[in-house]
C-alpha cells in the first residue's frame, strides 16, 4: 500500500508538473493478478483496483492499516469497469458484472475478488473511508429488478445535465448516497459525457467538507483529459489518460476536458453526505 501525505494549498501553488503528478495522479492501478492501494491522508481516503486474472485476489488489511483485516474499523464502495467477475464476502458470493457496484460494510472479514474469463478479466476500483457503524452489504445495479441484497439505482439518481451547446452533456449515477445505499461517510457514482461533450464539473465548484477522487477511463489510447484542480484563483492542470485517478483535496477544483468524451467515477468521503453541499465557482472568477 502506498502512502500519500496532506497538502497545503500555499506550497501546491509552487508544484513543477511533476511534483504535481507525484503528489495526486495515482497510475498503474489495474495491474493483472495484484491489488493496488493508495492510502491518503486526506480524509483517510484508500482509493485501489483488484484485478484478477489467472487467481482470485485476497484483500489484506497489510501493516499500514494496523488492523485484523482490512474492514475492521472501514467502509469500502467497489465499481467494476471491466469484464464480469465475483466479489466473495466473507463467504457468499455477489455476482459483479460491467459497470455494477457494491457497498461492503464495516465488519466484512474475508472479501476476495475472482473474473469469469481471463481474457475479459474484472477491473474492481475500489474507495475506502473510516467508519463508526456497519451498514449492510449490498449489490448496486444501475439497471433491473430490485431483489435481497441488491439495489436498482433510482431513477431520480440518475441525473441528466448539461448540453451538447456548451460541451458538457452527461448523465451522473449515483450509487451510494443517502436514501439509496446507506454509509458512515461514503460516496459513490459514475459520470458518462455524451459523444461531442468533453467537459465535466463546469461551473465548477469545491467543497470544504469533503474531498473527492475521480477515476478516469473509457479514454482511447492517444486521447487525454486535462484535469484542473487547485484553489480557483490558482488553478493547475494534470494530465490524465485512460484507467487513471487523481486525488481532489477539499479547498481544491476538480473539473476536466478531454480530447474526447470519457467517463468517470467519483468518490467522495468526509463529514457531509448532502450531495448539494458545493461552494460554486463562477467561470469569470477563475484564474
Amino acid at each position: 500500500m502506498e502512502l500519500r501525505t496532506a497538502v497545503s494549498p500555499r506550497d501546491v501553488k509552487h508544484y513543477t508538473t511533476d511534483r504535481l503528478r507525484e503528489e495526486f495522479l495515482i497510475q498503474n492501478l489495474f495491474t493483472p493478478d495484484e491489488i493496488k492501494l493508495v492510502y491518503s491522508h486526506i480524509d483517510r481516503i484508500i482509493t485501489g483496483a483488484a484485478t484478477p486474472v489467472e487467481k482470485s485476489l485476497v484483500l489484506t488489511a497489510g501493516e499500514e492499516l494496523r488492523a485484523e483485516y482490512f474492514l475492521q474499523r472501514r467502509e469500502m464502495g467497489v465499481i467494476n469497469i471491466g469484464g464480469n467477475g465475483t466479489i466473495t464476502i466473507d463467504g457468499k458470493v455477489y455476482n459483479v458484472a460491467h459497470k455494477e457496484g457494491m457497498y461492503i460494510g464495516m465488519g466484512a472479514k474475508d472479501i476476495s475478488f475472482a473474473s469469469d474469463d481471463a481474457q475479459n478479466p474484472a477491473k474492481f476500483y475500489l474507495n475506502s473511508a473510516p467508519a463508526h457503524h456497519a451498514y449492510p452489504t449490498v449489490l448496486i445495479k444501475p439497471e433491473g429488478t430490485p431483489e435481497e441484497g441488491v439495489v436498482i439505482v433510482k431513477d431520480e439518481n440518475k441525473v441528466e445535465l448539461g448540453a451538447l451547446e456548451s460541451s458538457n452533456h452527461r448523465t451522473i449515477c449515483k450509487y451510494i448516497l443517502p436514501g439509496q445505499v446507506e454509509s458512515c461517510q461514503l460516496e459513490m457514482g459514475m459520470t458518462k459525457l455524451e459523444p461531442g461533450s468533453v467537459w465535466n464539473t463546469m461551473p465548477c465548484h469545491t467543497h470544504d467538507r469533503r474531498m473527492e477522487v475521480y477515476l478516469y477511463f473509457d479514454i482511447p489510447e492517444d486521447a487525454f483529459v486535462m484535469h484542473f484542480m487547485g484553489e480557483p484563483t490558482e488553478t493547475r492542470h494534470i494530465v490524465m489518460r485512460n484507467e487513471e485517478a487523481v486525488i481532489s483535496p477539499s479547498w481544491s477544483i476538480h473539473s476536466g476536458c478531454g480530447s474526447q468524451a470519457y467517463t468517470f467515477i467519483w468518490g467522495m468521503v468526509g463529514e457531509n453526505q448532502d450531495f448539494d453541499d458545493m461552494d460554486g465557482v463562477d467561470n469569470k472568477d477563475l484564474k
